[in-house]
């Protein structure tokens, strides 16, 4: 199975994760190492995957064992190449949604084998539909191409030899690897190739993607009924791997398709964010100015935030709300307003014109309880506070 995920909100993190990718303070989820770069991109392997390679290796034994007796144990070590070749089949695919996105100038994190196949990580998400199909539909198209390219192999290989085996295997497994895929739900590529036509058609990528998570549920419901139709219509009898493989297949479908649509439901209500709109009317104070006398100021002015000013009356720090209500009222005409204030450190400063998505980035990049809000001409408007973006979002803005 590929998944390709993408954004901040899990559709991405945030996904989140650029720059250089050779440094090595790169921090990786457990059991998980890097075996290279493709194009810049970092392939991580899951330990799970030895887990696959070895299970494939025992499950391909007897197969191999047919095409080629004698070979004892070294059946098993025919059978774990063959998994290191399909997963560099499945590498391909990935490396080919990663190229592609950087092409578009979308920066890539990394590109993961694990038990179920692939995921490349992209951070950010296409801008257009066209670049979403783009990237989406490339790493099926790659697998299909890679599963047509081993038919004339398989053709030219001398008859029952491993060979042959190898090929016919590696045919049908991308072959059947880039149909699957193009199978119109989310978190598949086919689904994001849906979603893109439903952005083409509606001008709205987050009702693409409610659509294509849903084509996702419904794919994730046929896949739990797969062993069942399969012993009506064709009268073959599953058994226990059987439901266990399609219970597996289809969670990993539904969790995917959930988790997009409930994103794009919280994505859609993102535009309606708008900085200027949530500020706080601000004082701005001098660093010396007793904290007693500026939270007066700030009363009487009818202000909700306090900036403190250095020498040359530039702002340099955000007077922290919660510090002030901490300290006691006859420690406050002693202590100077800069005391309680957080410094203005790279990222906390945005323009008042900001909203939605890019908005809410900028605060994921630079977590903070304040913010300080300029207007075009650079002056001071306000300040944002945290607290109050997320009491907007909660009451529906």
């Amino acid at each position: 199975m590929d998944q390709r995920t993408a954004g901040p909100d899990g559709s991405g993190d945030d996904s989140r994760r650029r720059g250089d990718l050779e440094r090595p303070t790169t921090r990786r989820p457990p059991g998980t190492f890097r075996i290279g770069q493709i194009g810049g991109v970092d392939v991580l392997v899951r330990s799970s995957w030895l887990l696959v390679a070895a299970l494939i290796s025992v499950m391909l034994a007897p197969a191999i064992d047919r095409v080629q007796p004698g070979l004892g144990g070294w059946k098993y070590v025919a059978g774990l190449a063959f998994a290191v070749l399909l997963y560099l089949s499945v590498l391909l695919h990935e490396a080919s949604h990663a190229l592609m996105a950087k092409r578009y100038g979308l920066p890539v994190k990394s590109i993961t084998l694990h038990f179920l196949g692939g995921v490349t990580e992209i951070d950010g998400e296409p801008d257009t539909p066209g670049r979403e199909f783009g990237v989406s539909v490339v790493g099926p198209l790659t697998s299909i191409a890679v599963g047509l390219v081993a038919i004339p192999l398989a053709m030219l290989a001398p008859d029952r030899s491993l060979l042959e085996f190898a090929a016919k295997a590696l045919a049908g497994a991308n072959l059947l690897v880039g149909v699957l895929n193009l199978v119109p739900g989310l978190p598949l590529d086919g689904g994001r190739v849906l979603r893109a036509g439903v952005w083409k058609v509606t001008g709205n990528p987050h009702q693409g993607t409610i659509v294509a998570g849903w084509g996702g549920r419904v794919a994730a419901v046929l896949v739990v009924l797969y062993p069942l139709v399969s012993e009506i219509f064709f009268g073959r009898r599953p058994n226990v791997t059987d439901y266990v493989f399609a219970f597996v297949i289809a969670s990993f479908l539904w969790s995917g398709a959930s988790q997009s649509i409930m994103s794009a439901r919280v994505r859609r209500r993102l535009p309606a964010l708008r900085a200027r709109t949530l500020a706080r009317r601000t004082l701005a104070v001098p660093q010396s100015t007793p904290l007693a006398e500026a939270v007066r100021r700030a009363h009487d002015e009818q202000a909700g935030s306090i900036v403190v000013l250095d020498s040359t009356g530039a702002p340099y720090a955000i007077v922290n709300e919660a510090a002030v209500l901490a300290t006691p009222e006859d420690r406050r005409p002693w202590l100077p307003v800069s005391a309680v204030a957080r410094s203005l450190e790279p990222g906390l400063t945005f323009s008042a014109d900001m909203s939605g998505e890019p908005l809410i980035l900028a605060m994921q990049k630079a977590p903070a309880s304040e913010y300080l809000l300029l207007d075009r001409d650079g002056s001071i408007y306000g300040v944002l506070v945290t607290d109050d973006v997320d009491k907007a979002f909660a009451a529906g803005i």
